[in-house]
């Protein structure tokens, strides 16, 4: 019996032993120790499973009302406006209350909105007004979701683990968004319907929802100063504009995204079922193509580290992301749009690590959820306009050259950005990177 116990301590050390090597050997899990993370990790991984079933549902929902490229323009339009309008709302709020409690709320606004179409489209009483409406709610709920996401992450990992724990995001991110959440969707609609396909996505909220409230409380500790709303704002945007490489990738970021994303979000589900004659299923493994490649290069980041030319290496990849767009405009077969959405996806889960990095490390804590809803505000702040745009363009034009032109100028313009004076001069640190002080805002009376 003693013997028997001895061995199994022994394999209990050595299966402890096995399980550091391995945490060790591969980097981009050690952020998974930490239990809150943990727990957020899998709050996101539930929630991005039910984005990645929603793109597909809602394109489909909307091409089966009005199979023309400006109904689907219209009402991805009616979600980011909304979304951009709350951002700098929701970034005050994720810095002054438990970031964690405006995660929970924005899970329940958003899961109520999926699941009322969801209901709609299953009564067949679902109508473009109803979308327009409910994506608008959808919108808002997310305009609060991400500026606490991006902000919370710092208060529960430790510096040295960023780089992981942001390559951990990359990678769940386009498994679950681009990869997984799109074939389920697809197969869902192909198996069930449309209308099931939006419940699910609504039950992945609770689910999100019930993990969120299983973390610990973080109250904000606030400092002392101006406390009102307008000059937190202000202190956000005095930040922002003292450093290059966030207002130049910023401004770089806006005008790409005008460019780019309502031609990929609303052209390649038309060219998918229109030009390659493919179903929802078809267009669910073209998108989880795309996750295929950002998994490959979020576990490569996760490997090795930040690149020691950052810069350089993040506006490259952006750029190759944006311009490849214009590749599906050649597509003639469904593995060539397979293979474009491919390297899309890898080379702007490349970036997202970097940037994402340079986020959690060079901004101060305190300031994280300002800036982060700046990042988001004005990044996606001309997406509206290019939804907008984007059915007139094709039907002006034609998609295919809406495609073309969209790509190589987006990708040209974005790359571009990197030659500003300063912007690369984080690259030339030589002790590691360290978060930038914050500015203090010096009120009129003060001065005088």
């Amino acid at each position: 019996m003693a013997f028997r116990k001895r061995d199994n301590f022994k394999k209990q050390s050595d299966d402890s032993s096995s399980a550091r090597r391995f945490a060790r050997r591969f980097r981009i899990l050690k952020p998974m120790r930490i239990r809150d993370f943990a727990l957020l990790w899998t709050a996101m991984t539930v929630s991005l499973l039910g984005d990645g079933i929603y793109y597909v549902a809602i394109a489909w929902q909307v091409y089966r009302l009005s199979n023309v490229p400006t109904a689907l323009s219209l009402v991805w339009a009616a979600w980011t406006l909304p979304m951009v309008g709350f951002l700098m709302v929701g970034g005050v709020i994720s810095d002054r209350f438990d970031r964690r409690k405006v995660m929970i709320t924005s899970d329940i606004i958003r899961g109520l909105a999926i699941a009322i179409i969801g209901v709609l489209s299953l009564t067949q009483t679902l109508e473009l007004s109803h979308l327009f409406v409910l994506v608008a709610l959808y919108g808002t709920g997310e305009a609060f979701f991400g500026p606490a996401f991006g902000a919370i992450v710092p208060d529960l990992v430790p510096k040295n683990l960023l780089v992981e724990a942001n390559s951990l995001d990359q990678f769940v991110r386009p498994l679950m968004l681009r990869m997984m959440g799109p074939a389920m969707g697809g197969a869902t609609i192909a198996l069930f319907g449309i209308g099931e396909a939006f419940l699910v996505d609504a039950g992945t909220f609770a689910l999100s929802a019930i993990a969120l409230m299983a973390m610990s409380a973080r109250p904000i500790a606030r400092s002392g100063g101006d406390d009102s709303a307008i000059g937190e704002i202000k202190q956000g945007l005095r930040f922002v504009r003292s450093h290059t490489w966030l207002w130049g990738t910023l401004t770089a970021a806006s005008i790409g995204l005008l460019l780019f994303w309502g031609p990929f979000e609303v052209l390649v589900p038309y060219i998918v079922k229109n030009h390659l004659n493919g179903d929802a299923a078809d267009l669910g493994f073209v998108y989880a193509w795309g996750g295929v490649g950002a998994i490959l290069a979020a576990l490569v980041l996760g490997q090795r580290g930040l690149p020691r030319r950052h810069m350089t290496f993040m506006y490259a990849a952006f750029g190759i992301s944006i311009g490849v767009t214009a590749g599906f405009a050649f597509a003639t077969s469904m593995w060539q749009a397979m293979a474009w959405s491919f390297i899309s996806g890898g080379t702007a889960t490349a970036g997202m690590v970097v940037w994402g990095t340079l986020m959690h490390t060079l901004v101060p804590r305190e300031m994280l959820g300002r800036v982060t809803s700046l990042d988001w505000m004005v990044s996606i702040g001309l997406v509206p306009v290019s939804f907008a745009l984007t059915g007139p363009a094709a039907g002006l034009f034609g998609v295919d050259r809406t495609m073309i032109g969209a790509g190589i100028a987006g990708g040209l313009v974005f790359t571009a950005f990197l030659f500003l004076p300063g912007m690369r001069d984080t690259e030339r640190v030589k002790d590691g990177l360290q978060p930038h002080p914050v500015p203090v805002l010096v009120e009129k009376d003060e001065v005088a």
